[in-house]
């Protein structure tokens, strides 16, 4: 089940361009910040981008595995981000400051279905340039298992899926560590 946050409409949005136009408020002409210096290009990264670059558009399709993973506990704390990835925004992600715009409840479906359901969220997500997610898994024991299964395999395939910058338990009114906040890239982002 997932759940929007309330977007502004037409007319909140016109007040609100016309209090910053009567305030004398300026658009910016850039949407990326200057810091006076050429941008270093690491190895990594490059590597990285030239991979994704060369494998195209794999939103299309499923890019979760369904196979075996690594157990992790109840109480475990999620944490995975990408080397490049800001520590600021990494940061902010970790203290839940980072508010997302959509959300996925897991809770109820089998492990199949929970997959579809992520990755046809994540795709969702991707499409409408949503940046932050909260994703609810929950920390409940499998049937036939000695770990909780959702969480552990929501823990793998988030770090598959190519659109995924970092992820992390949840601060504790969100649903702590039986939930992950999800960062992702938007298209065009490097």
């Amino acid at each position: 089940m997932s759940q929007n946050r309330h977007r502004p409409d037409d007319d909140e949005i016109s007040a609100f361009r016309q209090a910053l136009q009567q305030a004398g408020v300026k658009p910016i002409k850039r949407n990326r910040a200057d810091p006076g210096r050429p941008r270093r290009e690491e190895a990594t990264a490059a590597a990285r981008r030239a991979a994704a670059q060369s494998a195209g558009d794999d939103s299309a399709s499923g890019r979760t595995s369904d196979g075996r993973v690594e157990a992790v506990r109840p109480s475990e704390y999620l944490d995975f981000a990408l080397p490049d990835l800001p520590w600021r925004t990494r940061s902010r992600l970790k203290r839940g400051e980072m508010a997302w715009e959509a959300g996925l409840d897991l809770h109820g479906y089998t492990l199949e279905e929970a997959r579809e359901q992520l990755e046809g969220f994540l795709r969702d997500a991707a499409v409408e340039r949503r940046r932050c997610l909260l994703v609810v898994h929950g920390k409940a024991w499998g049937t036939d298992g000695n770990y909780p299964v959702l969480k552990s395999h929501v823990n793998a395939w988030l770090r598959e899926w190519p659109g995924v910058l970092a992820f992390c338990s949840a601060v504790e009114a969100e649903g702590g560590t039986g939930a992950v906040y999800v960062l992702l890239r938007r298209r065009g982002e490097r």
